[in-house]
């Protein structure tokens, strides 16, 4: 399930594309289904399954331009969990290749359609 939806950046390249960070509350949550609605240049981030409301961002005139054009957005997302990511205190070395370990993360990359109200 889904915690919180951060919206990290805003970038404009062929289409708008948004940045997220997607909090989880497992390891094995795998229910994020995002849907995008737009209204009063506002664009909000739904659940698909409940209907909450995740993020909402306000848009300036260029982005509503090219949201408008296109009516899609590209999305963006780093899926990080509760427990598992965050900041890593205790460095433990690799000692074959003298590097640190790093804490694995997911990304993903989509293009949803926005629903106009």
């Amino acid at each position: 399930m889904v915690d919180t939806v951060e919206i990290s950046r805003i970038t404009l390249r062929d289409t708008l594309s948004l940045d997220l960070s997607v909090w989880m509350h497992h390891p094995d949550d795998w229910d994020f289904r995002p849907q995008l609605h737009y209204a009063n240049n506002t664009l909000t981030i739904n659940c698909g399954n409940e209907g909450r409301i995740l993020a909402t961002i306000d848009l300036d005139d260029e982005q509503d331009e090219i949201l408008q054009r296109d009516r899609v957005a590209e999305l963006r997302v780093k899926f990080q969990v509760h427990g598992m990511h965050g900041r890593l205190n205790d460095i433990h070395p690799i000692v074959a290749d003298g590097k640190a370990k790093k804490l694995a993360t997911a990304n993903w990359k989509t293009t949803q359609p926005v629903v106009f109200e």
